[in-house]
C-alpha cells in the first residue's frame, strides 16, 4: 500500500516528466507529424471505447473492453482523500485504506491479498489529497473473484479493535520511515503547509503524527460510512471482457449494496489570494540543500490547464529543456532542475519547482538561476522549436499512458475521481491549440513573485567530498 503518488497525469512518469536525452528529443521532434495525426483519433476512440453506466444505487461503472491480451484489471475508486479530512483527524483516509485488507465476515484478517496472490494476480492500493483506489490484475477468467473481493468489502468491511490498533503502529512507523527519515519529504510538507493557509491541501497525506496517534475503531467506522458507499465510488473494468456479458453480474453483486446518503461535511473552504512570497527553512540531516518553489494554479478544469502543463515541458521536460541546460548544464549549480505542474486534483492545486544544489552551491544561488529561467518565459514568447517538442512529448505520453489496461484504468479512475473522465476526450486537442503566446501569458500570470512560496533545506552535517556521488533529488 502507498499513499500520495503522483498519479492521474496523462503522462508515462509517475512522479514528474519522463527524462529524456538529447538523442531521443530529436527523435521526438522527428516523430512529431505522426503522432500529432494519432492523437486525435486516439481520444475519439477512448470515448467510444468506454462505456459508462450508473448502478440504481449510485455506483458509476465504467467497462472498455480491450482484448488483445487475455488480462483484466479491476479498479474501485472512492471519492475521498485527505482533503476531506477535519482538523485533529489527518491522515484518516491513508488509515482507512490500511483496514480496508483487514478482513469481512467471509474474509479473514490479512486474506485478501493472499487470495489475489493464490490466484495469480496482484492488487495494491493508494491514498492522495483527492481520492483513494484499489485494484486487482487477474487472468481474464479471475474477473469475477476480483469483483466478488471488491464488493465484499465495499458492504461487510468488519474494522475490528483488535486489528485497528497493530496497523496504526503500522501506520505511524510508515510515517517515520517515508517522511521523517526523507529530507525531501520533510521540506515538502513544510512548502505545502506554507504555501496552503486554509485550503485541507496544507497537510499531509498520510497525516500528521499525534492525529495518527489518536484515532479510535470508531473514527473510523463514522469515516467508512460516510465515504465509503457506492454513490461515492467509481468502478472500473478494463482489459479481455465482455461488457453485456459482465454488467448483470457487476448489478447482481454492486446493486444490493444500500446508497449512502451525500457525504458530508462538504469541502467549501477556497485558499485565499496569495499576496506576497512567502519562505520556509527546514533543518535537517541529510548531505545536500534543496529547493522547492510553487506557485498557486488552475487544475485541469481550467482552460489555462493546457498552457500550464506545456509550460511545465518547455521548463522541465527532459535534458534540453531550459532548467537542465542553464542550470545544470550551463551555469553547473545543481545536478538537476525541474519543473512539474499538477492539475489532478478537485481544487487548484500547484505549479512546482525544484533544484538540487551541488556541493559548494547554495539553494539562494539554485533559485535565482530558475527564477532567471521563468523571468525569460515572461520576456519572451517560447521558440517554435520548444513548443512543438513540449507538444510532442506531452500526447506521445498520453498515447502511451493507454498502453496496458492498467494504466489506462488508472487514467479514467483520477480523472473522474476529480472531475469527469470525459475530459480526457479533449486534452489533446487542447494542448494542440496551446501557442507560444499561451505559454507567456500564463507564465506572466502565475509564477509571480507574490504568488510563490519557496523551501529551502538546510543540511545539519558536511557536504559529501566532491566526486564521492550525490544523491538524488525529489520533486515537490
Amino acid at each position: 500500500m502507498s499513499y500520495e503518488p503522483r498519479a492521474g497525469y496523462p503522462r508515462l512518469a509517475v512522479g514528474g516528466h519522463e527524462r529524456r536525452g538529447f538523442l531521443l528529443c530529436a527523435v521526438t521532434v522527428a516523430v512529431g507529424l505522426f503522432i500529432m495525426s494519432a492523437v486525435p483519433s486516439l481520444a475519439a476512440s477512448l470515448a467510444d471505447r468506454v462505456f459508462e453506466t450508473t448502478l440504481g444505487n449510485g455506483l458509476k461503472v465504467l467497462l472498455v473492453e480491450e482484448p488483445k491480451a487475455p488480462v483484466v484489471t479491476i479498479h474501485v475508486w472512492y471519492k475521498v482523500g485527505s482533503r476531506n479530512e477535519q482538523i485533529g483527524k489527518t491522515g484518516i483516509s491513508h488509515m482507512l485504506e490500511h483496514m480496508m485488507f483487514k478482513g469481512t465476515p467471509s474474509i479473514g484478517p490479512k486474506q485478501f491479498s493472499l487470495i489475489v496472490q493464490r490466484n495469480g494476480g496482484q492488487d495494491n492500493a493508494h491514498t492522495t489529497s483527492d481520492y483513494t483506489a484499489y485494484y486487482e490484475d487477474f487472468a481474464a477468467d479471475r474477473v469475477l473473484l476480483g469483483l466478488e473481493l471488491e464488493a465484499d468489502r465495499m458492504a461487510h468491511l468488519l474494522l475490528d479493535e483488535k486489528e485497528f490498533l497493530p496497523e496504526r503502529q503500522v501506520v505511524i512507523e510508515e510515517r517515520r520511515l517515508r517522511i521523517e527519515d526523507q529530507p525531501a519529504n520533510v521540506l515538502g510538507e513544510a512548502m505545502r503547509a506554507t504555501a496552503f493557509l486554509a485550503h485541507p491541501y496544507r497537510w499531509p497525506v498520510i497525516g500528521w503524527p499525534s492525529d495518527i496517534e489518536g484515532y479510535t475503531r470508531d473514527d473510523l467506522v463514522r469515516y467508512f460510512r460516510t465515504y465509503y458507499a457506492p454513490n461515492n465510488a467509481t468502478l472500473i473494468v478494463a482489459g479481455d471482457i465482455k461488457k453485456d456479458d459482465l454488467l448483470p453480474k457487476i448489478q447482481a453483486l454492486f446493486g444490493k449494496i444500500p446508497r449512502g446518503p451525500a457525504p458530508l461535511p462538504r469541502v467549501i473552504t477556497l485558499e485565499p489570494p496569495q499576496r506576497g512570497e512567502r519562505r520556509v527553512y527546514v533543518k535537517k540531516d541529510a548531505e545536500l540543500p534543496l529547493l522547492f518553489a510553487v506557485y498557486h494554479v488552475p487544475n485541469l478544469t481550467h482552460p489555462d490547464s493546457f498552457a500550464l502543463d506545456v509550460l511545465a515541458y518547455v521548463l522541465g521536460g527532459g535534458q534540453s529543456a531550459r532548467l537542465h541546460q542553464q542550470v545544470v548544464y550551463e551555469k553547473r549549480l545543481a545536478s538537476y532542475a525541474s519543473a512539474d505542474y499538477s492539475g489532478v486534483h478537485v481544487d487548484p492545486y500547484l505549479f512546482g519547482l525544484s533544484g538540487g544544489p551541488l556541493p559548494g552551491k547554495t539553494a539562494e544561488e539554485v533559485a535565482q538561476a530558475i527564477f532567471a529561467e521563468i523571468e525569460r518565459v515572461q520576456r519572451e514568447p517560447v521558440t517554435d522549436r520548444e513548443l512543438q517538442k513540449a507538444k510532442n512529448q506531452i500526447e506521445s505520453e498520453f498515447i502511451f499512458a493507454q498502453d496496458s489496461v492498467h494504466r489506462l484504468a488508472n487514467l479514467l479512475g483520477a480523472w473522474e475521481s476529480v472531475a469527469s473522465w470525459r475530459l480526457l476526450a479533449g486534452y489533446p486537442d487542447g494542448i494542440r491549440k496551446v501557442t507560444a503566446a499561451d505559454v507567456q501569458r500564463v507564465a506572466k500570470q502565475y509564477l509571480t513573485p507574490d504568488n510563490r512560496t519557496v523551501a529551502i533545506l538546510i543540511p545539519t552535517k558536511a557536504a559529501a567530498p566532491a566526486g564521492s556521488g550525490q544523491p538524488g533529488g525529489s520533486k515537490p
